[in-house]
């Protein structure tokens, strides 16, 4: 995230009020989901997993969606 030029209050951000687009229910040892962000001008995604026993979330990485691996809406892989 450091190395990406990503702010800790992106990613918070980025998961308070970004949009689900993929859920993985079977990582281990939480589920996670991968979150599109709109954030200070780009896109963003966050990959993160809920500890719900505990409350907590945990941010796995973040990082910018390539073009060329997304839709234009970044909503798909292509």
């Amino acid at each position: 995230m450091f190395e990406r030029g990503i702010t800790p209050n992106e990613v918070a951000n980025a998961i308070e009020s970004g949009e689900v687009i993929e859920e993985y229910p079977t990582d281990s040892p939480f589920p996670s989901r991968l979150i599109l962000g709109l954030v200070s001008g780009r896109a963003l995604y966050v990959v993160a997993a809920d500890d719900d026993q505990s409350d907590l979330t945990y941010v796995v990485t973040v990082y910018e969606p390539d073009p060329d691996q997304w839709t234009a809406d970044l909503r798909r892989r292509k």
